[in-house]
């Protein structure tokens, strides 16, 4: 009897409790100290990483523990990547450069379209020839799609939908969506004829804010979206493929990351938080400590994911890891206004560490946007000032400034 128990007991101290998949920072993520813009798996173990303000295209073979130097471009922004299949691939830019690779990374060439995008911010794969791109989270808006992994494309303006476009997503070659900003506010658009037309199907109603991100899960019929925005980002979610939608607060305002595995259980982060944890359909967050600066999440099942950021992290089944927290990074961009508070002038000094794209934008205290002041293009690493004329009544103004890396709020106030 006295053996029996024995045996039992050591049974149950050898045989692990199950263990639940956390988030956790790679050890040796691509880059160095930078914000890892995109990235794309073809499986659990096969990825690649566009090194944002870094200029270059990793990849990796082993689950994202060892990082192989592809691409190298100086002076360009990576924004993102993808892959028809293990050999063709594209990378988007915030510059005019579009790339094509053959070999599986190993080598690039530029894409040649007409006309030429000023800069791309979304990429989808729609089928094993068809890839679509859209731009920019600056004006115009337009879309680009080939049908024959590359080789040629076609570009339609879409102008007369939105504004500006950061995110296409495709269920197949005909059917799928874009999203991005409109006047009237942030938009999500619908097609099911490849592109050809577009339909509306949801609008936030608060000009200046942005979908960001879009992801799909049950059969394609349930949609979530992140909101980017100047006062409170949103999670929006539909359950009817978009024929109604709930909304709920995000964990920031810059929110641009989101990812679910049910209707309930998901997360979201963006330029100022962690990866948050929510498990009643975004009705709370939790902060899981890990993550920072975050743009895309890549699920390759309910229990494995990737999600880039100011490194990459990974969610997986986790035995004796430790918890650590993390440092947040200092914001690289530096931006002075003053004096403080103004008078009839607002003058604003930014100091730029890289190439970059510059968008500055004004709301009143409630969230209502009054105006865009600039758009400006930083062909290299700069201090530049901007001042413009303040005809507005005494008050407190939110100052939005949009770059490459993010959207950062600053309160002025008018005397």
């Amino acid at each position: 009897m006295l053996k029996s128990c024995a045996f039992i007991l050591c049974f149950l101290i050898t045989i692990p409790f199950f263990a639940q998949p956390q988030w956790r920072a790679l050890e040796n993520p691509p880059g160095n100290l930078g914000r890892v813009d995109d990235i794309f798996f073809l499986n659990e173990y096969v990825g690649w990483a566009a090194y944002g303000p870094g200029s270059r295209v990793y990849k990796t073979e082993d689950g994202g523990l060892t990082w192989t130097l592809q691409l190298e471009t100086p002076n360009s922004y990576l924004r993102n990547i993808e892959f028809l299949n293990e050999n063709i691939g594209f990378l988007g830019t915030l510059d005019s450069d579009f790339y094509k690779t053959t070999d599986g990374g190993d080598t690039w060439e530029l894409v040649t379209i007409s006309p030429q995008p000023e800069a791309l911010c979304g990429l989808a794969a729609a089928g094993p020839t068809t890839i679509y791109g859209c731009g920019a989270y600056f004006s115009p808006a337009w879309v680009i799609k080939s049908t024959d992994s590359g080789e040629t494309w076609e570009y339609k303006d879409m102008s007369a939908y939105a504004t500006k476009l950061v995110e296409v997503l495709f269920v197949d070659e005909q059917f799928g969506y874009a999203a991005g900003t409109a006047t009237t506010g942030a938009t999500i658009l619908k097609t099911t004829d490849g592109g050809s037309t577009w339909t509306e199907i949801y609008n936030s109603g608060n000009p200046g804010e942005y979908v960001w991100k879009l992801q799909l899960i049950n059969n394609n019929t349930t949609i979530f979206g992140s909101i980017e925005s100047a006062i409170q980002g949103k999670l929006i979610k539909s359950f009817d493929s978009g024929a109604t939608w709930e909304t709920k607060n995000a964990p920031e305002n810059s929110v641009q990351a989101v990812g679910f595995v049910s209707a309930t259980k998901g997360w979201m982060g963006g330029h100022t938080t962690r990866i948050h944890e929510t498990n009643d359909g975004g009705t709370t967050w939790t902060d899981t400590g890990v993550g920072f600066n975050l743009n895309r999440f890549v699920f390759i099942n309910e229990a494995l994911a990737y999600c880039s950021g100011y490194g990459v992290f990974k969610y997986y089944d986790v035995l004796g890891v430790s918890d650590f927290e993390e440092e947040n990074p200092a914001d690289a961009l530096q931006i002075l206004i003053a004096p403080m508070p103004i008078k009839d002038k607002l003058t604003i000094e930014i100091e730029f560490q890289h190439t970059d794209n510059l968008l500055i934008e004004l709301y009143d205290i409630t969230g209502k946007r009054l105006e865009q002041l600039t758009r400006d293009k930083i062909p290299s690493a700069r201090k530049k000032t901007y001042t413009f004329n303040f005809n507005y009544p005494t008050g407190t103004y939110i100052l939005d400034v949009h770059t490459n890396n993010g959207r950062r709020a600053r309160t002025i106030v008018k005397q």
